[in-house]
């Protein structure tokens, strides 16, 4: 039974009351700690391979692998999720997180050149995630009632907009004292979490009753293309940060339009999460209870619009305002969005779509860099960034014409 069909749900209590929940207060602090522990790893990282080889092009490669095992397993891993205990598949992963933290403590002690034990890590890390990813995300539905999700998913968004500001400077700050202690604290980081998630109270799971099956595989895409709403919230994701996605030219633009320099570039990286994490706070104590798909449409045009604006300017402070205006229309659709793909999802079948979802939103970033970059070296960085907001904007036109069902949603209650 789909959360269309599913019964009137009781009046949610006060926003805030999600946190009564113990399931959910362990799961969102175990969230915000993987969360600053995924920012430090990632920077750490970054810095000690480019010491390494002072290779850009090896910097590429630590993204691809951690992306790669997610695109590679996606038939496997929302399989797993919807079949075996999520909440054990969470901890798991964390655990087998912190033991690729101590593989990178063993690499940086053994003083090697040769990057490719790195990038055998970080592939085991992305298999973590790949796991972990649809198991997580279809565990959290089962930890509040239907009527608190959106809530829920609001308190979710904030964990981790919180960590990608703060994050990656306190990374940097650790890597700075000694790579040990940035790998270190990451490594603490994601164990305190797996315990977290195993203290979680057994939660409710409606395990796929499947036979194992060629078809019960691709049960998540034949599930996300017969469901008109999921799809095209899935496919606007896509397509709208795709197109609209400039994190990887700020550099060109702190440097060489904006003559901001580094102060200005990190700026410019922390606007969008600043944004982000104001809305977040707000819909977290104000839920969307009307016109919500109508709502999320408008917005994602909004992060259309903000990006052209950030695109076209030449002056500091307006730039950094654009980007936190996008920053926050995007963080309004992603919560419609991802609310609904919830709702709309059955239990049986939400690791699956969760998958799914993830690999798409993995492409969106990776190839909207890609495309953002292809662009810019092509035509120059600030008709990139423009011409891609214009098409954001075009998108959000699109699919609201071509997906009729979603533009219609009233609620996030799972009724239409």
């Amino acid at each position: 039974m789909t959360a269309a069909e599913s019964p009137e749900p009781q009046s949610p209590q006060p926003q805030a009351s999600v946190f009564r929940h113990r399931g959910f207060r362990n799961f969102w602090l175990a969230r915000l700690l993987v969360s600053f522990a995924t920012q430090i790893i990632s920077v750490s990282v970054g810095w000690q391979v480019y010491d390494l080889t002072r290779n850009p092009l090896d910097l590429g490669f630590v993204g691809l692998a951690q992306f790669l095992p997610s695109l590679l397993l996606v038939l496997v891993t929302g399989a797993v999720a919807d079949r075996y205990n999520r909440r054990a598949i969470t901890a798991i992963c964390l655990g087998l997180e912190a033991v690729v933290c101590a593989g990178l403590v063993v690499f940086t002690l053994s003083g090697m050149r040769d990057v490719w034990p790195v990038f055998a890590l970080l592939v085991l890390f992305g298999v973590a995630r790949a796991f972990m990813g649809p198991a997580a995300q279809s565990l959290m539905p089962n930890l509040v009632p239907q009527a608190e999700l959106s809530t829920a998913i609001a308190w979710n968004s904030s964990s981790w907009q919180i960590a990608t500001i703060t994050g990656p400077v306190a990374g940097g700050l650790l890597y700075g004292l000694h790579e040990y202690a940035a790998y270190g604290t990451a490594l603490t980081l994601l164990a305190i979490a797996a315990v977290l998630v195993g203290l979680i109270p057994k939660p409710p799971q409606h395990r796929s009753g499947e036979a194992k099956s060629l078809a019960t595989l691709f049960a998540g895409f034949r599930y996300v293309w017969s469901e008109k709403i999921v799809l095209g919230a899935i496919s606007l994701d896509l397509f709208a940060v795709l197109l609209g996605g400039a994190m990887a030219l700020l550099p060109v633009y702190a440097r060489d339009i904006l003559q901001a320099g580094p102060w200005g570039l990190g700026l410019l990286r922390a606007a969008p999460g600043v944004g982000a994490l104001i809305v977040a706070a707000w819909l977290a104590r104000n839920t969307i209870r009307n016109h919500a798909g109508l709502i999320m449409f408008i917005f994602v045009g909004g992060f259309g619009f903000f990006t052209t604006l950030f695109g076209a300017s030449t002056m500091i402070w307006l730039s950094v305002l654009a980007l936190a205006l996008a920053g926050a229309c995007d963080m309004i659709s992603v919560y419609v969005r991802e609310t609904l793909i919830q709702l709309w999802t059955p239990d049986e079948v939400r690791g699956r779509v969760n998958a799914v979802n993830m690999v798409f939103i993995g492409a969106s970033n990776e190839l909207g860099e890609f495309r953002a970059g292809v662009s810019a070296a092509l035509f120059g960085a600030v008709p990139a960034v423009v011409a891609g907001g214009l098409g954001t904007m075009a998108v959000a036109m699109l699919w609201a014409w071509w997906f009729p069902q979603l533009r219609l949603v009233r609620r996030l209650d799972g009724k239409r």
